[in-house]
């Protein structure tokens, strides 16, 4: 075990962060008690993981209590948890979008620090995918916790048992008998997952390099990852905060018309025009909007009218 610290730049709640209701959960938002603990497989394909994360106070440093398992590296694993509560990026910046734009800057004052919490890596959110597809998060969420169970790594963090999900090298090993719960086309599947994991396609690095509209198509060709599922992987696990794909989650579309006072959800070439303030957080800005819109966040006194004082987008 080490002790590390993490910097943020601009505001950050670690208890939002823990309250976010990320990644392969049961449908709910665990509760917090003063600790964030994460466990996964450390970008690169090689060792484990186990954090607890601790902050004193809003927007103040966060206090890392890392676990490491043979072959981890130490540097690569706080990136990773840098990028998973992303904290990784300038928060003072992401309130100048608050600045431009009245009622994104509204949803900031209601969500003091909150960022996008992001699925640990690009693969554990394609294999999240297929485990998920079709199935009630309850259950997929058992499922995947047995497969941790089974083929990742334990931890023992601050009085709870986490497991971190499989590296790719086990995860392709899966067999057909798989784990309760899987078919045996999940199974494939997965396989598929781990292998491309294997050859860096689900790199973050790699993804970055495609940009989020060329990595968006490079997921679908994996087997089980549509338009949707895509979309989480690029969205959602691979820290772009400035991408906005196609399909829009029609639940994004629908708060946004009552965030800004429009007769019915825009379409996606208004909610373009909308976004074009949000630059360059148009993710996080996404994430904020569906985010407060499922909490039912009141909006007083931002709106001007029917529309936003400051002009109708086409």
């Amino acid at each position: 075990m080490s002790a590390s610290e993490i910097v943020p730049r601009g505001p950050f709640s670690l208890k939002a962060a823990a309250e976010f209701g990320f990644g392969p959960n049961e449908g709910r938002s665990p509760a917090f008690n003063g600790a964030m603990r994460l466990a996964f497989d450390v970008d690169g394909g090689c060792g484990y993981a186990g954090a607890v994360l601790r902050q004193e106070l809003d927007d103040g440093l966060v206090d890392v209590e890392l676990h490491l398992s043979e072959g981890a590296n130490r540097d690569a694993a706080l990136r990773q948890i840098a990028r998973i509560v992303s904290v990784d990026h300038d928060g003072e910046a992401f309130l100048a979008v608050g600045q431009r734009d009245p009622v994104i800057g509204a949803l900031q004052r209601a969500h003091p620090g909150q960022r996008p919490v992001l699925f640990h890596s690009p693969y554990e959110a394609a294999a999240w995918s297929i485990i998920s597809a079709r199935r009630h998060a309850t259950r997929a969420a058992r499922v995947r916790r047995g497969l941790s169970e089974l083929l990742g790594e334990r931890f023992e963090l601050a009085g709870h048992t986490l497991h971190a999900f499989p590296q790719p090298d086990r995860l392709v090993e899966l067999a057909d008998a798989g784990a309760p719960g899987l078919s045996t086309e999940k199974v494939a599947r997965l396989r598929g997952v781990a292998q491309a994991a294997l050859t860096g396609a689900l790199d973050v690095e790699h993804l970055h390099q495609l940009g989020p509209e060329r990595a968006y198509e490079a997921v679908q060709r994996l087997k089980g990852l549509g338009p949707f599922y895509a979309g989480l992987v690029v969205l959602r696990a691979s820290g772009f905060a400035d991408a906005m794909l196609k399909p829009m989650e029609p639940k994004v579309l629908r708060h946004a018309a009552r965030f800004y006072g429009l007769s019915e959800p825009p379409t996606l070439e208004r909610f373009a025009a909308l976004a074009e303030p949000w630059h360059p957080f148009c993710t996080w800005v996404t994430v904020l909007i569906r985010l407060a819109g499922d909490r039912g966040t009141a909006m007083p006194g931002v709106l001007d009218g029917p529309e936003l004082g400051w002009g109708t987008p086409p």
